[in-house]
């Protein structure tokens, strides 16, 4: 029986010591970030947009796609996963439906930020931010889903009220005060600029903190955010930015140096974790599964003297 991963994410945050959370986008991502020992992984709204899409984070995702992203990383991991749903994908009638979608999808949490639609990427300039009053109906909204459905499932309330055009600190605490109020689990301010602000967002704002280390915001070390009282830290896009540079390195050598780059390739990474790509995606399972449930004679006859990986 799978354990439940919303009752999981909850011990998770009421457990001392903070959370780092590295963003997925794909089951493959999702299954490195697990086997490197991670307690939880989240869904990067921004990678998937670029991974899925080809393009950049600003509304492009649907839910249906965002959904079915989910379900296929909830499957291929047992470690709880926390979903970047964007605005909701609507009003905060829309909200209750995208709320039990993406708890029927398995993930154990979602962010729900207080953008206008068609958002973009906290990180870069050009945001604005709905009313107070229409924000709030949303996390209320998400709020009444997640107790009369799951009620272990988080709702983090993630602003971006720092980084519109004239935002201050202050329209972070208040709205975010205003966020726990409607029913937020955590709360996600995005964009902060310095370590002071982070420090006054702990103390300031009764709810455990997210801090997205990344862009605008400052590098600070795992240590010294817990020291502040931040309880979980992302790297949304680190999975993407790596593949992506991996990719574009890989494709430039194999342009140029053809079969002596992928014989290089291949032989250099032969004991890397991933180097036996068929062991770690699962072959020798699959071989053990036929082995339990179809004929004998059937096995032994498609593996014996047949070419290719022997799991």
């Amino acid at each position: 029986m799978r354990e439940n991963m919303t009752k999981k994410l909850r011990d998770l945050i009421s457990e001392p010591g903070i959370l780092v959370k590295p963003g997925a986008y794909n089951p493959l991502s999702a299954m490195i970030i697990q086997e490197a020992g991670f307690p939880c992984c989240g869904i990067s709204g921004y990678a998937v947009s670029v991974s899925l899409l080809g393009k950049p984070d600003v509304g492009f995702i649907t839910a249906n796609e965002l959904e079915m992203v989910t379900r296929y990383v909830t499957n291929a991991i047992s470690i709880p996963v926390l979903v970047d749903v964007d605005t909701g994908f609507g009003n905060a009638i829309n909200v209750m439906r995208t709320t039990e979608d993406f708890i029927k999808a398995g993930a154990a949490a979602i962010h729900l930020e207080d953008q206008v639609a068609p958002k973009r990427c906290g990180h870069v300039a050009g945001k604005e931010v709905i009313p107070v009053k229409e924000a709030v109906g949303k996390y209320r909204a998400a709020a009444k889903v997640r107790d009369e459905t799951d009620p272990d499932f988080l709702i983090l309330a993630r602003t971006d009220a720092r980084g519109v055009a004239g935002g201050t600190i202050e329209d972070v605490i208040d709205r975010s005060k205003a966020y726990v109020d409607a029913g937020a689990d955590m709360i996600f301010p995005e964009g902060l600029v310095s370590e002071e602000e982070i420090a006054r967002v702990c103390d300031e704002v009764p709810a455990p903190i997210h801090y997205n280390r990344t862009g605008v915001s400052p590098m600070v070390s795992k240590e010294t955010l817990e020291a502040y009282g931040v309880k979980m830290v992302s790297n949304a896009t680190g999975a993407l930015r790596m593949t992506a540079r991996a990719m574009w390195d890989y494709m430039h050598a194999f342009r140029d140096r053809d079969v002596d780059y992928v014989t290089e390739f291949l032989e250099e990474g032969r004991e890397h974790p991933t180097g036996d790509l068929h062991a770690f995606v699962g072959f020798p399972e699959i071989k053990s599964l036929e082995e339990e449930f179809l004929p004998s004679e059937e096995v032994v006859k498609k593996y014996e003297g047949a070419l290719g990986f022997q799991p």
